[in-house]
């Protein structure tokens, strides 16, 4: 039987075995001649002079993403809610290490990421990696580094890598969400004029220019602070930007509207246009265009001014006497929006119908939407307790770019915003979002609204903002059925008033739809894993320190403290299942049976497992198995459990650890 690794990836040796693939003379002793690679692909080479986007500690940024780690993800089921049920993750630690544990379980799986990073303003916290300080003097020099090896540092703007060290950190993380993204998958990331110009060139980088759709601008809320002076240095901020990229460049979302302040009435445009299209150019109402073009196709333009006749003939009303009210109000009653209208205007030119609406199409000013204020944190929790919140009405928008059964990833995910977003949209539109967060425990400052409230780190705020906001959401939504049903009773419906009718059954309708999702249970549960060392102990020993004593410890190689929870999540990881799948245990013969999505897994971690347990797993053919090694005392226990899998279940996959 095999043993799992339980090491994350090395995704650089996965690229350089690539590269071997495709121009085999390149790679020589697992190093990349890099030289010989341009030439392989065409590209002329002229000194070292290129244009690049660079920074001190760059290649080492580079490195890190593909670098593997020896690290797992351990449950928290007392954390958690409704642990049995939910298909929705919180997981707390490091996100470059969950972003390298996640790559396997998640490859291709994640259709939205959204991400707001830190701004890198000169006062942020920002995250600290091993690989960040390129040697000892530097180190030794700002003394950066602190005694306890703090993941978190203040990137002031007095540090001489103040750039460098920002573009550091989030060079390999996006390198690792890249990895996540299905092929029509998006990542937005909020940022602010301190990095963008950077942020960028980094994205262009890590997802191709050519995937690069847009610099959206979002508006925030404006500070007065300068208002105290008759000198400025430069004008305040009011707005921030939203970058989005795909995953894939021939990739195209649905289109996408908004919502206008105040809906528009109805109005006449002209149907003829300039662009030159002779097969556009044809004879109605007995005028043929020398140049340009009708707007649409001669069938459709010929069905249009028939409507218009019909418009006219339902209303009673002549050419000259119908009113735009009228027109916009029998619009509206055909409950048709492919309607089209075409008439003649009164200076004998055709026009076409631009039907009333309260919507327009989305571009890439934003400015409609506030990115961020405490509203949704005090409205939740009664106070202040995270003071840099985003509004789920932004990322709200974001998630009608994707399929509304999608994966949400957010990996700096602070007050956890993005899983309120989530789970309000499906509560409205029966949708089957899941969500995974990612966040450090990143410690509550002493004095803070947070720390005076109970919260000792970010993780704690998150956690509690899920639980309340779905708690607010379900009770919104059962209320607003019952309302809703109240209503109904209220209409009264006779043959001969059609409006009445349709306006009828579009209520019932919606109170259909309202019922449906909700008779299927919205999921506003989570997982809670936590990023931990290795469920398994080290033991790289010299042969000189080998005693009685070390190896009776070492008969089992899994560490003291770890359950049986600890170990099957360890397992899900290392072949490479998704988190969130069902999970069952039973006892059998005295032994807990772990089954996860229905036999995706069976595991069995008892300290004795009996044939009667083996068989019966066995029986079950499930896809894949997984014992402890200290379970079998001997190897004619092993083997007897390696011919009953033989015998029973020949495509099982069985490991041991």
């Amino acid at each position: 039987m095999n043993k799992p690794k339980f090491e994350t990836p090395d995704l650089t040796a996965a690229n350089i075995t690539k590269l071997a693939e495709l121009f085999p003379g390149v790679v020589a002793d697992g190093k990349v001649n890099v030289e010989l690679l341009r030439s392989y692909v065409g590209e002329e080479i002229f000194g070292d002079e290129a244009y690049e986007f660079t920074w001190v500690g760059k290649r080492a940024a580079i490195a890190e993403a593909g670098r593997p780690i020896r690290k797992t993800l351990r449950p928290c089921v007392e954390e958690s809610k409704n642990w049995d049920t939910t298909e929705n993750l919180y997981i707390e630690g490091d996100n470059l290490d969950v972003l390298k544990l996640l790559q396997e379980s998640y490859l291709g799986k994640v259709k939205m990421i959204y991400i707001d990073p830190p701004y890198n303003t000169g006062n942020d916290f920002i995250y600290r990696d091993k690989w960040r300080v390129a040697n000892d003097e530097w180190q030794e020099m700002t003394g950066e580094y602190d005694e306890d090896g703090d993941r978190l540092f203040r990137n002031t703007e007095t540090n001489g890598r103040f750039h460098s060290d920002w573009c550091s950190m989030m060079y390999p993380r996006l390198v690792l969400a890249r990895n996540l993204l299905s092929d029509d998958g998006l990542i937005f990331i909020s940022i602010g004029d301190e990095e963008v110009n950077n942020l960028r060139q980094i994205c262009d980088e890590v997802f191709g220019t050519a995937n690069f759709r847009n610099q959206i601008v979002i508006r925030r809320g404006a500070k007065s602070v300068q208002a105290q002076f008759d000198t400025w240095d430069k004008l305040g901020q009011g707005l921030e930007y939203l970058l989005l990229y795909s995953r894939n460049q021939i990739y195209r979302f649905p289109k996408q509207l908004k919502t206008l302040e105040e809906a528009k009435t109805g109005t006449w445009n002209n149907h003829w246009r300039g662009t030159d299209r002779p097969t556009m150019r044809y004879s109605i109402f007995g005028m043929t265009p020398e140049s340009g073009q009708w707007r649409w196709g001669k069938d459709r333009s010929e069905v249009a001014i028939q409507n218009y006749q019909r418009l006219l003939k339902d209303i009673g009303e002549t050419e000259n006497s119908v009113s735009l009210e009228q027109i916009d109000a029998w619009y509206l009653s055909q409950n048709d929006n492919s309607l089209d209208l075409l008439r003649l205007s009164k200076t004998g030119k055709p026009e076409h119908y631009i039907a009333p609406t309260s919507e327009t199409l989305l571009n890439s000013s934003w400015v409609d939407l506030l990115i961020g204020n405490s509203s949704e944190i005090i409205a939740l929790f009664g106070k202040i307790v995270f003071d840099t919140a985003k509004l789920t009405q932004v990322i709200s928008r974001m998630l009608r770019f994707i399929s509304n059964d999608a994966i949400i990833l957010d990996f700096f995910s602070g007050s956890a915003t993005a899983a309120h977003a989530v789970m309000q949209l499906n509560a409205e539109d029966g949708g089957k979002r899941k969500f995974i967060m990612v966040q450090l425990p990143e410690v509550c400052a002493e004095g803070t609204e947070a720390a005076k409230a109970g919260y000792k780190n970010i993780c704690e705020i998150g956690k509690e903002r899920i639980r309340r906001a779905g708690e607010k959401i379900v009770a919104s939504a059962e209320s607003q059925v019952a309302r809703n049903t109240e209503d109904s009773s209220e209409w009264s419906v006779t043959s001969d008033k059609k409006n009445e009718k349709r306006s009828f059954d579009t209520h019932r309708s919606s109170l259909v739809t309202r019922h449906s999702s909700l008779n299927s249970p919205l999921d506003t549960g989570f997982r809670v894993l936590k990023l931990d060392d290795t469920n398994m102990k080290d033991v790289y020993y010299a042969a000189t320190e080998y005693t009685q004593d070390l190896l009776s410890i070492m008969e089992s190689n899994i560490k003291d403290d770890r359950n049986d929870m600890d170990l099957l999540f360890g397992c899900l990881l290392d072949w490479r299942l998704p988190l969130s799948m069902p999970h069952t245990h039973e006892n059998i013969d005295g032994a807990i049976v772990h089954t996860y999505n229905n036999g995706d897994l069976i595991a069995c971690f008892a300290d004795k497992i009996s044939d009667t347990v083996v068989k019966e797993i066995a029986k079950r053919q499930p896809l894949r198995a997984v014992f402890r090694d200290s379970s079998f005392t001997s190897s004619p226990e092993k083997i007897n459990v390696k011919e009953i899998f033989k015998l029973l279940a020949p495509e099982t996959d069985v490991k041991v650890i």
